[in-house]
């Protein structure tokens, strides 16, 4: 890459580096969570991930406005 492109865009190389990382990460997170929806809507199963996330919530005492 160029920094003559970062300059016409008024970014340095290093703010730009830094906002693709963080939407490479945002896309991943998303698409990560859309699949485990979709395997939860077709399967009707529910993911390891979400079970150790409701038994955290639950010791926490999290979940109590749901009872």
């Amino acid at each position: 890459m160029d920094n003559e492109m970062f300059e016409e865009l008024g970014i340095s190389f290093g703010t730009a580096l830094i906002v693709l990382l963080a939407l490479y990460f945002i896309v991943k997170w998303a698409v990560k969570n859309g699949i485990k929806e979709t395997y939860r809507d077709i399967t009707g199963k529910v993911t390891t991930e979400d079970i150790v996330a409701e038994q955290i919530c639950n010791e926490l005492g999290l979940n109590e406005e749901e009872k």
